[in-house]
């Protein structure tokens, strides 16, 4: 695997089953939906849960894909089968990161700014955990990439979902699975859930800053309260004195 990435490219290049859950707008979170479908389904998730395809498909899929995709973005097949291609990943992290250093102090936490994306380019053998570490390696995150779990989000019946995907799993062969709309599917970045996080792997220094976060977060939730009842205090009281009038 080789990496290399320029801040002005735009995209970088990567040469080389975990529980379901989805989120949607209405709803929480909840497992996978069970219950009666039709043939038509059935056949359409035998086709998504396939690992791999002959020499003939791969080539028949691309040549597809590369037809139907308008960025530019290409797929290419190889002589050996393997074949490569471009994947977007939208990084969406609540939590500061920890540089190597550069034009910061090495060691600085920061906080990444909403809504940035980075194009990858992969190979059909790229995997998921290199996926992780190639962005981390673009941003010059020190931080142990066990902190991380790329997602898969797509759009199903007009609901939207999102699923962690495992380790070895292949983004550019879901790619090549979904076609290249964005809405069909796209790859997420984010922090290891609650629940999930390797604490282990957080530095002491790491571990304080998140306390003084939390601290700070916690004060300005409290000031809100506060301020919101001290004008609904101001409202009643200035209400009793219209019903009372002057005294």
């Amino acid at each position: 695997m080789t990496w290399n990435s320029t801040m002005s490219s735009g995209y970088s290049s990567l040469e080389e089953d975990s529980e379901e859950y989805f989120f949607t707008a209405r709803t929480s979170f909840f497992k996978k939906p069970s219950g009666k479908i039709t043939e038509k389904k059935d056949v359409e998730k035998e086709r998504e849960l396939r690992t791999e395809f002959s020499k003939e498909e791969i080539w028949q899929r691309i040549e597809q894909y590369n037809l139907l995709t308008k960025d530019h973005l290409k797929m290419t097949l190889g002589a050996g089968g393997v074949y490569t291609g471009f994947i977007k990943v939208q990084m969406d992290l609540r939590r500061p990161m920890t540089v190597q250093g550069s034009q910061t102090r090495a060691g600085e936490a920061f906080y990444l700014p909403q809504g940035v994306s980075n194009t990858l380019h992969v190979s059909s053998k790229t995997t998921v955990k290199e996926v992780i570490v190639g962005l981390l390696s673009k941003f010059t995150v020190a931080d142990n990439p066990a902190k991380y779990a790329l997602y898969k989000r797509y759009r199903r019946e007009e609901q939207v979902y999102t699923c962690k995907l495992a380790d070895a799993e292949k983004p550019l062969f879901l790619r090549l699975v979904a076609g290249p709309d964005p809405d069909l599917l796209s790859f997420v970045l984010k922090e290891q859930q609650t629940g999930e996080v390797m604490w282990d792997a957080f530095s002491i220094p790491e571990l304080k800053n998140f306390l003084r976060i939390l601290e700070k977060e916690e004060q300005e939730q409290k000031d809100a309260v506060i301020r919101r009842y001290e004008t609904y205090r101001q409202r009643l009281q200035e209400a009793l004195l219209e019903v009372r009038g002057p005294s």
